[in-house]
């Protein structure tokens, strides 16, 4: 016997609609200027020299972003305003597909990195945050001295004594 299975499948397909329907509520909220958080996407990128981290900031201004490293975790922090001037209740969205709020990105930044000279660029949109690696300490060989040598004890050989 072949037991129909189609009545099941539009539950799973309307539960589905429902989720995406929530999904977007909020999100179209987030968008309409209520605070709303997001991530940037980010490249990661490591060569002999330095761990490069790009982050993808249009519409971003360099003065709102802070960079800041501290025991080993690297956090970029900012915000990115909303295009709808304030007060302006005249102009309506037909459509808002991009994301506005603060964001906040942790690294945890591997071994052997120096966070003291820590660089970051921003051109065309991209954050580039360089971090150089360390100098590697070479082995070093250790060279052994020996001590001053030690004067042996007078050894007697019975010349001093008397004789009887």
């Amino acid at each position: 016997m072949v037991y129909n299975t189609r009545v099941v499948a539009p539950v799973f397909g309307l539960r589905r609609e429902l989720d995406r329907l929530f999904v977007d509520a909020f999100r179209a909220d987030a968008a309409w200027g209520a605070t709303a958080t997001w991530a940037p996407p980010v490249d990661v990128q490591e060569n002999e020299r330095e761990l490069t981290l790009s982050l993808e900031l249009a519409g971003v201004v360099p003065a709102e972003v802070e960079i800041t490293a501290d025991n080993g975790v690297l956090r970029i922090r900012g915000e990115k305003h909303g295009t709808r001037p304030e007060g302006d209740t005249a102009t309506r969205f037909r459509l808002v597909e991009r994301t506005y709020g603060s964001f906040t990105r942790s690294f945890q930044l591997p071994a052997g990195l120096d966070a003291s000279k820590i660089t970051a660029v921003y051109e065309n949109g991209v954050l580039t945050v360089h971090v150089p690696k360390a100098a590697v300490p070479h082995p070093q060989r250790i060279t052994i001295t020996t001590a001053a040598p030690v004067s042996a004890p007078a050894s007697g050989n019975g010349s001093d004594k008397k004789s009887a």
